[in-house]
């Protein structure tokens, strides 16, 4: 092709692009340097806060550079992005850590409106119903010519037919330059019918749009509400996210968000959570799933999936390498489901965050599942399998897993059967490293007086450790008592202990006796250097 009869824009950066230099930049953040040495690390947590900001305070300068170039190629302004963050990211870094609120001052006053005025949000007003003369009164600055809102936000007030009316031309002729809308809990209290008259008002009004991202939770959908939506959702083959958590979305309402929308070739965030899409619905997600080579998150929370549809799930998400979070909480998956997820895990190398809680894995899915992840997701940082009927028979798979976890931020094993045995060894897993840990959940658990002093010793001197959580367990209160003395410098770190049964089921005082006499050497031997005689 020949360079001259094309012109190459340069700027705006895609969103994936601006999510990558976020990624990059928190990285940089908290990877320990000269500078980290002299100004202190920040935590993932505020390096993360910090890179967002930074992006968006770099991203707001170079759009006010390109509008006085308006001809350019952007290339510029290219410039001046990665300039710009580059500066900023310095600041941050001498500035070291600080509070959320101290923190704040790095990003310049007069850059800040900038990035506002890309954004119409209606979220933070009271919540209720809205009537014509306000519709006609809050959505003016929609009219305005000359905006440059590129996102809109309307959720938490409740429109009805006359202010949907007002609302969808204003909407029409923004169809340009939209690529965000967030239309969450917007009918809240209407009658059906009137409900899917308001979304088919705003579906049509937005059916033109080239949509990134597309909000549509709370809404009390069911198939209905999705086909109400039908002609928005048709028309979006770029989106990137999306989100259709609280949605009564049933067997029929999935196979219907299946049909509807054209292509998730560039879809990296989808969120089914808290609907009612059981076994079928999920075949329908899956094939959703399978469609969407670009998923970083995928969360199906409490939606009802049995073992059936948990295998389909799980198999499809074998088409997604790109995975990063991963969320299945508070479903039936049972022993099956979870051999399934265990065999496509190994494929997730960019993995950082996988939830697993209360899905009837039982030890054979559990021990399946631990032996995935210790030889894949190198950069874990948080685990949760609470609620699972883990006993100690599993406990030795689970600790060589979590030992070769070193980056996890997060790690709840609660409400299983771990008792003393497991929690000692889980607690060994723990002790080396493990340098970012900073939550660990063992309520729940059956353990005693051995394996609470274990678990204390482990985390008590990680240095950003917040709070270790071993409360309804049987606890003697001696051992209470030795858990206090070991966070005596640090109480605040230590959660609630007042659910602990010292005479609680399974309670053995000889059993107790003895696990702590066997720790006791233990602590002992390891500290001995025994040489060889010559």
């Amino acid at each position: 092709m020949d360079s001259a009869g094309c012109s190459i824009k340069l700027w705006p950066p895609s969103l994936s692009t601006r999510l990558m230099l976020v990624e990059k930049m928190t990285k940089n953040l908290i990877t320990p340097s000269i500078l980290s040495r002299k100004y202190g690390l920040l935590s993932k947590e505020e390096a993360e806060e910090d890179a967002k900001q930074i992006e968006a305070v770099a991203f707001a300068s170079a759009n006010q550079h390109i509008d006085k170039e308006p001809d350019g190629d952007g290339s510029s302004a290219v410039q001046l992005y990665a300039k710009e963050s580059s500066r900023l990211m310095l600041e941050v870094i001498k500035r070291g850590p600080q509070t959320k609120e101290s923190a704040e001052d790095v990003i310049p006053e007069k850059v800040k409106p900038s990035d506002e005025t890309t954004i119409f949000d209606l979220s933070k007003g009271r919540r209720d119903f809205i009537n014509v003369e306000e519709a006609d009164e809050l959505l003016k600055p929609l009219s305005e010519p000359g905006n440059n809102y590129k996102r809109i936000c309307f959720s938490n007030r409740s429109f009805g037919v006359d202010a949907a009316e007002i609302a969808g031309p204003i909407l029409s002729s923004l169809k340009d330059q939209l690529t965000e809308v967030d239309l969450s809990d917007f009918i809240a209290g209407r009658p059906e019918v009137e409900a899917l008259e308001v979304m088919e008002i705003f579906s049509s009004a937005l059916g033109a749009c080239d949509l990134r991202y597309l909000n549509l939770s709370n809404n009390a959908l069911g198939e209905k509400g999705v086909r109400a939506f039908g002609a928005l959702l048709k028309s979006q083959r770029n989106l990137e996210e999306l989100y259709l958590m609280n949605d009564g979305i049933s067997e029929e309402a999935a196979q219907a968000v299946c049909e509807l929308i054209p292509s998730t070739d560039k879809l990296r965030i989808l969120h089914f959570h808290n609907n009612m899409t059981g076994d079928e619905g999920a075949l329908a997600i899956s094939e959703l799933v399978k469609h969407s080579p670009a998923l970083e998150d995928f969360r199906c929370s409490s939606t009802r999936v049995g073992s059936e549809g948990g295998v389909a799930l799980s198999q499809a998400l074998g088409e997604c390498r790109n995975l990063k979070k991963l969320d299945l909480r508070d479903n039936m998956f049972g022993v099956e489901a979870g051999i399934a997820l265990s065999k496509v895990l190994s494929i997730f190398s960019d993995l950082t965050e996988i939830y697993l809680s209360y899905l009837n894995l039982e030890d054979e899915g559990s021990i399946a599942l631990a032996n995935a992840l210790k030889g894949s997701a190198p950069s874990l940082e948080v685990l949760e399998m609470d609620g699972n009927d883990i006993t100690a028979k599993a406990a030795p798979v689970m600790a060589a897993c979590i030992a070769a976890k070193q980056f996890l931020t997060k790690l709840r094993l609660a409400e299983n059967e771990l008792k003393d045995e497991g929690a000692i060894l889980i607690a060994k897993a723990l002790e080396d490293g493990h340098g970012q840990l900073t939550e660990l959940d063992m309520s729940t658990n059956a353990i005693r007086r051995a394996g609470a002093r274990c678990l204390a010793q482990a985390v008590v001197s990680k240095p950003g450790f917040k709070v270790l959580s071993i409360n309804g367990n049987f606890i003697s209160d001696e051992g209470i008592d030795e858990v206090k003395d070991i966070f005596k410098n640090s109480l605040n770190v230590l959660g609630p202990l007042d659910e602990n049964d010292p005479e609680g089921e399974d309670y053995d005082e000889e059993a107790d006796e003895e696990a702590d006499n066997e720790y006791e050497l233990e602590t002992r031997l390891k500290g001995l250097d025994i040489k060889q005689e010559e």
